[in-house]
């Protein structure tokens, strides 16, 4: 391919690199990476769940894939800043497309992206999902605990700590949490949840640094903290763009005041590099609530640094 080509989600050959091309213009893939369904030699896939019929307020993420996926294009042409190394020419990343699902049929979509996650992560990629509400990452944690054995431990970024006790199995996205810990998927014990700023009075004995402790104490400190608590546990990380303030990403269904600065919460998932990550999820970007796209771009430098942390990751 020659590196002034354009559609590069089509175009490429090779899945490692960064190759610049118009911004503004060309086939959209999420850091206009190549566009394919074939596992073959990927150690990445990008995989979007546009589904948001579990959310509890404003509807609207199940564009979120969509716009993430646009709104990495800005920043598709170099690394991030700050990066040791460029994730692409040390992951070979795709983007495998959206999973599919009845939305007529709601109570077959959680096996679905089970099944649609599974059907990746089993052929040896890790797995890197855009949704989405929030609910998705029940699923996903299932289809990860199906390859890697469970419990494992969660890093969860949000305003909400998604453990609400549901005793009816609702597909909710404020309860997922509870079930997966119910379940053993998740082991409270080496999990952290950062950025909590609602009541729930039963943190099921998770580890919490809510986000006025973030605010008080310095990234290192939060940093220490969370990494204490993981250790070397196999860790799926998890972000709720609500995490961050509603200044910062207010195209969200679920928005609270007092959150994080994108700032934090980057510096945070850069200072956890060598934690074992399987798995990660950025979720909640609905653009109808957004303004000129500062949510999805959020998400999409989020979903960057989750990369980043993933090619980091301890290799036996």
């Amino acid at each position: 391919m020659d590196k002034h080509d354009n559609d590069h989600a089509i175009t490429r050959e090779d899945l490692r690199g960064t190759t610049p091309e118009p911004t503004y213009g060309g086939v959209t893939s999420f850091m206009r990476r190549k566009y394919t369904k074939d596992m073959s030699g990927v150690d990445v896939a990008v995989l979007g769940v546009p589904f948001d019929t579990a959310t509890t307020n404003r509807p609207g993420t199940r564009l979120g894939p969509r716009a993430i996926r646009n709104a990495s294009t800005i920043m598709a042409w170099e690394r991030p800043y700050g990066m040791d190394f460029d994730p692409f020419e040390k992951l070979a990343v795709v983007d495998a497309g959206d999973a599919h699902f009845d939305f007529g049929r709601p109570e077959q979509v959680p096996d679905a992206i089970e099944a649609a996650a599974y059907g990746i992560i089993s052929k040896g990629p890790g797995l890197l999902t855009l949704g989405g509400d929030h609910f998705i990452s029940y699923p996903l944690l299932k289809a990860h605990v199906s390859k890697h054995g469970g419990p494992i431990s969660i890093l969860h970024f949000d305003a909400h700590s998604d453990t609400w006790a549901d005793e009816n199995d609702r597909i909710d996205h404020g309860t997922m949490f509870w079930w997966a810990t119910k379940q053993g998927l998740i082991d409270p014990a080496t999990s952290v949840q950062i950025g909590i700023r609602t009541s729930n009075p039963d943190t099921l004995g998770f580890n919490i640094i809510d986000a006025t402790k973030v605010h008080s104490q310095s990234i290192e400190a939060t940093v220490a903290a969370a990494r204490k608590w993981l250790g070397d546990t196999p860790v799926y990380v998890t972000f709720d763009i609500d995490c961050l303030d509603p200044s910062y990403a207010p195209g969200t269904g679920t928005p609270v005041c007092g959150g994080l600065t994108s700032h934090q919460a980057m510096s945070v998932l850069r200072g956890l590099q060598g934690i074992n990550v399987i798995g990660m999820d950025v979720v909640e970007v609905a653009p109808a609530y957004d303004v000129g796209e500062i949510t999805a771009l959020a998400a999409s430098h989020i979903a960057m640094e989750l990369l980043y942390l993933y090619a980091n990751r301890p290799v036996s």
